[in-house]
């Protein structure tokens, strides 16, 4: 039985993740240097995930922002 299209998640792949998959382990563990080729695949050190907190930014520093680049591209 599949699920009506009107229930699915548009971003549901694009969230935040709390497991990662073998292969983002071994990257992330190569970027902290923790791990080289040849080393094993199987027991793979744990890895801190976190996502990254991003701030919200109040409205009229939005407008300024909008109102700085339209100027830019209209001189340019």
């Amino acid at each position: 039985m599949s699920i009506d299209p009107s229930l699915k998640v548009r971003n549901a792949l694009a969230r935040h993740r709390n497991v990662l998959t073998r292969a983002e382990r071994i990257e992330a563990l190569k970027d902290e240097e923790r791990w080289s080729e040849g080393d094993s695949l199987l027991g793979l050190p744990k890895v801190a995930h976190r996502k990254a907190a991003t701030g919200k930014k109040d409205k009229a520093t939005k407008t300024e922002e909008t109102a700085a680049e339209t100027t830019e591209t209209t001189e340019a």
